[in-house]
């Protein structure tokens, strides 16, 4: 079990300053816009088309007049704005920035994956998320979901007083889970480990009542998180036998929601079996993540309940491929990879089909954080139109998120834009070229300058 303290010290290195505090004012869904500044000059995007993500088709040239981090105006054609900085994105397509709402930034899969954590400490961790932070905004993702850890809070916070370059994070902190569950930390360790740390409680995340749950829910609260993550059954890479056994009962599902919606806080539910699925949804949660073995009863539910699905197809490939490799996965989670990973495409083609909401996730730190955008080619092939895959990176994004600043290229909202070479609607292969990156009105990469 990491502690969470060292990483202000952390932070420190970078910052010149231990400022980053974790405090819930500095969640993203509740930050302030940028602040305006009469002297700062707008500057004019001049690009060659433009993903129109509410209507979800992609126009022909525009200039986007961005100023103190929002847009001023979208202008037809290659139009004159006196004073402003020119950036030429002609040959590009323009769009809104994406939304990951399913990253874990404080790791990334290998092989010693299972050792690190009695080797490394948070501090390690935090130096590691700030790469792959970078690696993510440069692919074009200006917003993620970090569903699960406690780097990120302080990560969320760096990063938005500049000290960074990322994406805006909206953060989970610690997943909550049961004993045994997927999210229990202490899974794996031999007995004399285990007595000597002792169980992990709420405070930990891990719970057995209702009484706990709602603690760990406040906890997380205490901590500063914007959201809440919950397992609601195994999972494939946990050091334990079941991927798919329901992991909370009824009442506690219901107790982490209702108290949840106390703080104004969604429910994200990692959940791969039918019945652990049946119990969040019905207990309220946000979005079900991976869903492997979601039936026709479980969609049906969700598209009662308004239950947003989050795929992450790009984990499911990943673990299936690797789970082909003697000594990548231990052995009690190499059969879990190779059954469970190769189905998630599947499910997502049928909950495309009957019409669920699907909002854009990948589950990178399980594979390799910058190649997000792959997952807008597995959503195509899965059934799902150019047009729509988009869609759910942008408008769903923002609408899973609660806000209503992000996910479109309009008067008013957030400047987050990104461009690329090609046209994805009509090739979605064109997603992997992303070469220029604004976020909050700020440059992050411009054509022509490599990916760090």
């Amino acid at each position: 079990m990491r502690t969470v303290r060292p990483l202000i010290a952390t932070l420190a290195l970078f910052a010149g300053t231990a400022s980053a505090t974790g405090s819930p004012q500095s969640a993203p869904g509740v930050a302030p816009a940028p602040a305006a500044s009469a002297t700062k000059p707008a500057m004019a995007l001049h690009c060659g088309r433009l993903f129109d993500a509410r209507a979800g088709r992609m126009l022909d040239a525009r200039t986007v007049v961005v100023r103190d981090g929002r847009i001023e105006q979208v202008l037809p054609g290659r139009a004159d704005v006196p004073g402003a900085q020119v950036i030429d994105l002609s040959s590009r397509s323009c769009s809104p920035g994406w939304t990951d709402l399913h990253v874990h930034l404080d790791g990334e899969s290998s092989p010693d994956s299972y050792s690190e954590g009695f080797r490394l400490d948070d501090i390690d961790f935090a130096y590691r998320s700030v790469g792959y932070a970078k690696k993510t905004l440069d692919a074009g993702f200006t917003s993620v979901r970090d569903l699960g850890g406690t780097v990120q809070l302080h990560l969320r916070d760096a990063i938005n007083q500049g000290l960074l370059p990322g994406p805006r994070i909206w953060a989970a902190g610690k997943s909550i889970a049961t004993t045994g569950g997927h999210a229990d930390p202490t899974n794996g360790y031999n007995e004399a480990l285990s007595h000597l740390i002792g169980p992990p409680g709420p405070t930990e995340g891990v719970i057995n009542s209702v009484d706990e749950a709602r603690q760990a829910v406040r906890q997380r609260y205490k901590e500063g998180s914007d959201l809440i993550k919950i397992t609601a059954t195994g999972g494939v890479l946990s050091y334990a036998k079941s991927a798919d056994a329901p992991q909370f009962t009824p009442e506690e599902a219901r107790a982490i929601v209702e108290t949840a919606k106390d703080y104004g806080f969604q429910v994200a539910a990692h959940a791969h079996g039918t019945e652990g699925m049946k119990r969040a949804v019905q207990a309220g949660v946000t979005s079900i993540e991976h869903g492997t073995y979601m039936t026709d009863e479980v969609m049906s539910l969700m598209k009662k309940k308004g239950t947003w699905y989050v795929p992450t197809i790009s984990a499911g490939k990943f673990v299936a491929e690797k789970a082909k490799t003697e000594g990548y996965f231990p052995e009690v989670v190499r059969p879990k990879a190779a059954r469970i990973g190769g189905l998630i495409q599947q499910t997502a083609a049928q909950a495309y089909k009957n019409g669920v909401k699907i909002g854009f996730g990948t589950d990178m730190g399980v594979g390799p954080h910058g190649e997000n955008a792959r997952e807008f080619m597995y959503l195509v092939e899965a059934g799902m139109p150019p047009a729509q895959a988009l869609q759910t990176a942008t408008v769903n994004a923002a609408e899973v998120l609660g806000v209503d600043d992000q996910g479109v290229i309009e008067t008013g909202k957030r400047a987050d834009i990104i461009a690329m070479p090609g046209n994805p609607v009509e090739n979605i292969e064109a997603v992997m070229g992303v070469d220029f990156v604004m976020k909050d009105g700020k440059v992050f990469r411009r054509p022509g300058q490599d990916a760090q």
